[in-house]
């Protein structure tokens, strides 16, 4: 399974959040899944269960620490895929012809 998430308190962070959003860092860390952080969002990749595990335990923290969360979560789930954070991209960049920006 693949998901993107975004998770963020809407009664916190004044001119950021980057405090908040390390701490979901840590939680998807230390899940061991692979995952890549990108400006908008993080995409995690594993199990379903495991995925939604941290989903879940990434939406808690922020609620322990706020009185409005909003997570945001997108879903792929292919059966018997795996690789799919690069692979995606990978297949687009076969198709255009060169890598493209990753940031």
């Amino acid at each position: 399974m693949l998901a993107e998430i975004s998770v963020f308190p809407l009664d916190k962070g004044g001119s950021g959040l980057s405090f908040f959003v390390a701490q979901s860092m840590k939680i998807i860390e230390e899940s061991g899944l692979d995952y890549e952080i990108h400006a908008m969002g993080t995409l995690i990749e594993g199990p379903g269960d495991l995925v939604f595990d941290v989903i879940r335990k990434c939406h808690e923290n922020m609620r322990s620490q706020s009185d409005r969360v909003v997570t945001y979560v997108k879903i792929d789930d292919k059966k018997g895929a795996i690789g799919l954070i690069r692979s995606k991209i990978e297949s687009v960049e076969g198709k255009i012809g060169h890598a493209l920006n990753k940031g």
